[in-house]
């Protein structure tokens, strides 16, 4: 990767010094510039006293590579850039950010001991509680996988991945928890669940594996589909009665291709509203459509379709949104739905608070529109 001088070194070899306090910002949004990026770090390091503390902002420069998706900022510091390690994977403009050292950086391999709460970090180091989840089916993305995963118990390290690091998902996907005793609980609870068409595989990863257990996917016999696939409800011991969150959000209930027909979708969200009513008052109901494709805007090439399928996860599509008058309501229909078949395939429910950031967000999710369901957007 070329390094980038930003036009301030100077002397024979200027990347010596500035070599660690440069940080490299993998698969940047097109709403990322280096304005918003600047203002973004000055002000989070700012908010959670991280860094050096000094007077004034502790980044000096950022320089964005449109084409390639990547930044690089430079930080006054290297203490500094160290310090901003701690937001890899916070969202910033509906993504998370890939925080690396640049291929350059020749100093200490050492992050930033604070944990910043609610990020979760995209890179996953090697341990003995890294777990490898395959079988995931391509259309969920890293939002869907999270929420399925953290079901039971927080994550401190999660990367789904994809194709060139930024195209379609390559079904399964690298995690840690906070809590390393959550990990010998998950890992049976998850395998063998059924997504789609599919069976999860969960295991450890391959360094720090367990003694008899295989280190590599698809060599061993953990990774043979379950003789009796049996549904999961992915809720932990909770005390739902207590919970004041009154938004059920379901995932793996339906699938883009069973929303583009309008019969076919009112009659969906006629079932799925029915069902839902007999655990309390339902306020709204939504259920995200695919943009109806137009091909001389998406082209019929792979590209393209990759191109709409990430713009219909962006909005929501394959989740169920519903709002419950009552979080009594909303908690007993996640305690019986959760796990239940759907059209054949096993659901995977959680509740979410009417303030919870989430992409897309929910204000936008439940923006008011007539009360027949909605037509199938246009491009």
């Amino acid at each position: 990767m070329p390094v980038n001088t930003f036009g301030m070194g100077t002397g024979v070899n200027p990347n010596l010094s500035r070599q660690s306090r440069r940080l490299y910002i993998g698969s940047i949004t097109p709403d990322i510039n280096e304005q918003n990026l600047t203002d973004f770090f000055n002000s989070k390091m700012k908010e959670m006293n991280l860094g050096t503390g000094a007077p004034g902002n502790p980044v000096l420069a950022v320089q964005c590579n449109y084409e390639k998706n990547y930044a690089f900022v430079e930080f006054r510091s290297a203490e500094d850039a160290t310090a901003a390690m701690a937001f890899d994977g916070i969202i910033f403009l509906n993504g998370p950010l890939k925080i690396r050292r640049p291929k350059d950086y020749g100093g200490p391999d050492m992050l930033a001991n604070m944990h910043v709460p609610g990020v979760v970090s995209t890179n996953v180091p090697d341990s003995a509680n890294k777990i490898f989840v395959g079988g995931l089916p391509t259309y969920l993305n890293e939002e869907q996988v999270m929420e399925l995963l953290s079901s039971f118990g927080e994550l401190k390290a999660f990367n789904l991945v994809r194709e060139n690091g930024n195209g379609p998902s390559k079904g399964f996907a690298f995690f840690e928890y906070v809590d390393p005793s959550v990990t010998d609980v998950a890992i049976p609870s998850l395998s063998g669940m059924e997504l789609g068409d599919k069976y999860l595989v969960v295991q450890r990863a391959s360094v720090g594996a367990k003694p008899g257990q295989s280190p590599i996917p698809g060599m061993g016999m953990f990774d043979m589909a379950p003789e009796i696939p049996k549904p999961i409800m992915p809720v932990g011991e909770r005390d739902l009665e207590a919970m004041q969150d009154r938004i059920l959000l379901m995932l793996n209930m339906v699938v883009p291709e069973e929303l583009s027909d309008d019969q076919e979708y009112g009659d969906l969200y006629e079932d799925v509203k029915e069902e839902c009513e007999k655990y309390g008052t339902v306020e709204d109901l939504r259920i995200p459509r695919p943009v109806k494709k137009d091909k001389a805007k998406w082209g019929e090439g792979r590209e393209s379709a990759i191109a709409a399928q990430r713009a219909d996860e962006a909005a929501g599509v394959g989740r169920v949104y519903v709002k419950f008058h009552d979080p009594r309501a909303a908690a007993s229909a996640l305690k019986a739905l959760a796990g239940r078949s759907f059209a054949g395939r096993s659901i995977i429910a959680t509740l979410l608070t009417d303030d919870a950031n989430t992409t897309p967000p929910l204000n936008l999710i439940f923006a008011p529109q007539p009360d027949a369901p909605p037509p199938l957007p246009q491009d």
